[in-house]
């Protein structure tokens, strides 16, 4: 079996985190078939992880993940309402906040694949 392990600058393994991140992002990704489910299980997981993640490479995306994951929820909870006064305003917004989700998942996977770190929020 050839593991493909990669060593971070403090000379840990990072084959199984690397696995796991492919793993999460792709849960965050595939939740437009789950109802969501899925992201709620990423970022569980993002959560209880993120103590044991060895640089901050790692971190870069774990935050985002976490971020998209949040800022998504509340962008839904505040056009809700949209749904109960009109159809057609909450079905746009719901679509809008839903690419804009599959964008951000879409750019960190590719970024973590090309080994790129996640850029920080601007302050």
């Amino acid at each position: 079996m050839n593991n493909h392990s990669i060593v971070t600058a403090n000379g840990t393994r990072s084959g199984n985190l690397t696995l796991l991140t492919h793993v999460l992002y792709g849960l965050h990704t595939l939740s437009f078939f789950s109802a969501g489910m899925f992201s709620v299980i990423a970022v569980i997981i993002n959560y209880v992880t993120r103590g044991d993640l060895p640089d901050d490479f790692f971190r870069s995306h774990f935050r985002w993940q976490t971020r998209t994951f949040w800022f998504t929820l509340l962008w839904l909870a505040l056009t809700g309402p949209l749904w109960i006064a009109l159809v057609v305003p909450g079905a746009v917004a719901w679509s809008l906040i839903g690419l804009w989700y599959l964008y951000r998942c879409i750019k960190g996977w590719w970024w973590f694949a090309e080994r790129r770190p996640m850029p920080l929020p601007a302050a």
